[in-house]
């Protein structure tokens, strides 16, 4: 579906189609352990979270360069604005990398120069966003953190990602409490596999602006007052979750319940050449599992773009919200 809309949950390293893998592995003499990109999309298969990201990290190892990065980034935006993205909010690992030798300033240079150009090569606004490791330390949190200070002009949020479960998100106070004294913006990821009380935790501990996924805050009707009530937004991957098995079908999945409570919920791809789909493509499943109407759908759009942190471009954000109000389905 090509409705005007932003991407505000959008893993860069989960943008790695197989036929790239492949190719950044031959420009840097990396051996894959597939025959071929098929042989490697077969194994895009999941019984969870950690299952995924065992492969999702391992296929890190092509990508050595700035060129690397930026044209995974350049490939990203080119199918994200084909499906109707305006203005993508992008995270990026950089602890995946600098624990393989690769400098935090090759990823973010080589990120930026694919960024930069975005709104005259593909009609696309950009926001960075750096993302901690939660399976990681605190002390190695903060010390990405401070190796991305000569950086962080081109950065306008942290976040938070990895194994959930068993890393709640007050381990992260320190490195957050200096993120916000730097004037950046925070998200993190909470309630997908780890429950409510995360969710809390993340609004609480860590201040955050939005809530990454958070589909698991419904069981929680005082959380849900409070994210109504805040204007909390939720950006929820819906092909995500039934790939890590969050949810057992999208038939099943909370969204309607979701926006029937009154949250401000977001529709994203997480890590779309994993999870069968990009921003568009997400849209397409829930229209059809879900049976949602055009107000419904349009809802979703205008919700992605009074959630962006675009508040330095209020213009900007009033000219997508025009455009989906013309969008003629």
């Amino acid at each position: 579906m090509t409705i005007p809309k932003a991407e505000l949950h959008l893993h860069i390293e989960g943008t790695l189609e197989p036929e790239l893998a492949f190719a950044l592995a031959e420009r840097n003499g990396v051996a894959l352990p597939f025959a071929s990109a098929e042989e490697l999309r077969q194994a895009y298969a999941f019984d969870d979270l950690q299952s995924f990201l065992d492969l999702y990290y391992a296929l890190m190892a092509v990508l050595r360069t700035e060129r690397d990065f930026a044209d995974l980034a350049d490939a990203y935006l080119a199918r994200a604005a084909a499906q109707g993205v305006r203005h993508a909010e992008i995270f990026f690992d950089p602890q995946a990398h600098t624990a393989r030798g690769v400098p935090i300033g090759t990823v973010v240079e080589g990120l930026a120069r694919a960024l930069d150009g975005s709104r005259e090569r593909h009609g696309v606004s950009t926001r960075l966003i750096m993302c901690f490791l939660r399976d990681e330390s605190a002390a190695s949190a903060m010390e990405t953190f401070e190796a991305a200070r000569p950086h962080l002009h081109r950065i306008a949020a942290v976040g938070l990602d990895s194994a959930e479960v068993g890393h709640p998100p007050a381990k992260f106070r320190e490195v957050y409490a200096a993120a916000a004294a730097a004037g950046l913006r925070r998200v993190a990821h909470a309630g997908e596999e780890g429950p409510p009380a995360y969710v809390w935790e993340a609004l609480d501990a860590l201040g955050v602006d939005r809530i990454d996924h958070g589909i698991r805050s419904m069981e929680d009707p005082e959380l849900v007052a409070r994210l109504v009530r805040d204007r909390i937004p939720l950006t929820v991957c819906p092909l995500s979750n039934v790939r890590l098995r969050c949810v057992p079908n999208l038939a099943e999945h909370p969204l309607p319940a979701m926006l029937d409570a009154g949250l401000l919920v977001t529709v994203n791809s997480d890590d779309p050449a994993y999870f069968g789909g990009y921003a568009g493509d997400n849209f397409d499943a829930l229209r059809d599992a879900l049976a949602l109407d055009e107000d419904t759908l349009r809802r979703l759009a205008r919700n992605s773009f009074r959630a962006a942190f675009l508040d330095d471009e209020e213009d900007l954000r009033a000219r997508y919200l025009a455009e989906v109000d013309a969008y003629v389905f």
